[in-house]
């Protein structure tokens, strides 16, 4: 579970469904039924993500801002003094400023988002407590191609930043395509610093997502308050429960709404049928062992460059290194 990218780069023209729109109806109409994890974030869902990221069960957020901690000084050999540093689905700053601390002075950070409204608000919160460093802010979809700052693109070296195991929520060709992506952006002798979350005990990883709080479950049943708020929908939140697992198959965690009986709902006019039991999957959230990461960013032209992780060994922050052009899309 991620603060991922919220939104797609194009924007609807007159007449045109939003990106939301079309994809839900799409995923509603589709079987099995899905909604992507993206359009959790809207300013309910994201307050809902903060309020997770606290819960007790939840340990990925604090196992990576401790390993981030633990291990700056030698993260921060791989970030050369005038770098630029990007990252990627910059959300809160909280992450970045530990590494900034850490850092010689650099070329410029530049925190990319969907969301420009908060990306204003984090960019000058960071202007005020770091008044020697640029803060250039992109709006972008990191998912796909975007323009850094020319400051960016005239230092020496480009280094991407990915928390947050936002990694997790792709799916494998998915994950290639972003580092592919990322390899584009950065350009060649690039670094990059990504945030995985690692195979665990099942018990450990289905607690975390399934608080005794119920946040995640209110997260989760908020994506259908958000349908019937922006799309005419009419949909009875009491008939849909939340439902997360760790699939041992396939590593990773899922997330569905499942209806609690056979039913009809409606959205922009379109109906919907459920049967009773049917689920909507709205997130996966894929645990890696390093070995599984190191053979996805390798195969796409990332070479392992260090790893590091919290006291416990539940999260880790691994960097690469790109020592060659990126490799085209196959």
């Amino acid at each position: 579970m991620s603060a991922l990218a919220r939104t797609s780069r194009k924007q609807p023209q007159q007449g045109e469904l939003s990106p939301f729109a079309a994809e839900v109806l799409e995923g509603l109409k589709a079987t099995p039924k899905r909604i992507a994890a993206k359009y959790f974030y809207d300013e309910t869902g994201s307050a809902l993500f903060d309020k997770i990221t606290d819960q007790p069960e939840y340990y990925p957020t604090r196992c990576e801002m401790q390993a981030l901690r633990d291990h700056a000084a030698e993260i921060a050999k791989l970030i050369p003094e005038g770098a630029a540093l990007v990252e990627f689905g910059s959300g809160s700053n909280k992450k970045a400023r530990i590494l900034l601390d850490a850092v010689r002075p650099l070329a410029c950070y530049v925190p990319v988002d969907i969301s420009g409204e908060m990306l204003a608000g984090e960019a000058a919160e960071l202007r005020a407590d770091y008044p020697n460093l640029k803060v250039l802010p992109v709006v972008a979809d990191f998912c796909y191609p975007f323009d850094l700052p020319e400051e960016a693109r005239t230092a020496p070296v480009r280094v991407g930043f990915f928390p947050g195991s936002t990694i997790g929520n792709f799916e494998p060709h998915e994950a290639a395509a972003f580092l592919r992506n990322a390899a584009r952006i950065l350009g060649s002798k690039s670094v990059l610093i990504v945030g995985a979350d690692l195979i665990k005990d099942a018990e450990i990883l289905n607690a975390a997502y399934n608080d005794a709080a119920g946040v995640t479950a209110a997260f989760n049943l908020n994506l259908l308050t958000r349908i019937n708020r922006e799309l005419d929908g009419n949909i009875d939140l009491a008939s849909f429960e939340h439902h997360a697992f760790f699939n041992r198959e396939r590593n990773r965690i899922e997330m569905h709404l499942a209806s609690l009986k056979r039913q009809k709902v409606k959205v922009l006019g379109d109906t919907i049928e459920f049967r009773a039991g049917e689920t909507i999957h709205t997130e996966n959230s894929y645990k890696y062992s390093p070995d599984s990461l190191r053979a996805l960013a390798r195969g796409v032209g990332w070479l392992p460059d260090g790893m590091w992780t919290d006291k416990q060994g539940y999260f880790s922050i691994q960097a690469f290194t790109l020592t060659q052009e990126p490799r085209p899309a196959s």
